[in-house]
């Protein structure tokens, strides 16, 4: 089984760490960096009045994240992130460190997303997420094994 990344606040963070790791070509196929809105729509076919109505840091971006990752690149796992990483950016409903992620398992129809909230400064908030994020794809592969 392959796996795909969807990132945003992270920038790349996640599969920068899965490559990081020596053999990884054998399972990880592709990353998408969609920092901006049009990118979100362009890349994974998220629905602009998806992020008109909820925002870019919502779950409902996050699910729509992950889903089109997994479609456009055909993987069986996928984990997607969306947050506000700071400095500046949040506002009291979403605050800095704020991050949705999602994680997808296409073989078992499973997909898992919660919402983190974070401490630190930019630099730590993007560091926790990709370990969350790691974290979240081995514990769904965990439950349900190919």
């Amino acid at each position: 089984m392959m796996m795909t990344t969807a990132e945003s606040c992270t920038g790349g963070g996640i599969a920068a760490a899965i490559t990081d790791i020596a053999g990884s070509s054998a399972w990880f196929d592709r990353g998408f960096v969609t920092y901006s809105n049009a990118a979100k729509t362009d890349m994974l076919g998220v629905d602009p009045a998806l992020i008109e109505r909820h925002g870019a840091v919502s779950r409902e971006v996050a699910e729509a994240m992950v889903r089109g990752a997994c479609a456009a690149s055909g993987c069986g796992l996928g984990v997607a992130v969306t947050g506000v990483a700071g400095p500046g950016g949040g506002s009291p409903e979403k605050p800095v460190g704020t991050v949705w992620l999602a994680c997808c398992l296409a073989a078992h129809d499973r997909l898992d997303c919660r919402l983190l909230q974070l401490d630190g400064d930019r630099a730590a908030v993007r560091r926790q997420t990709v370990m969350h994020a790691l974290r979240a794809c081995l514990g769904l592969l965990e439950q349900h094994p190919t």
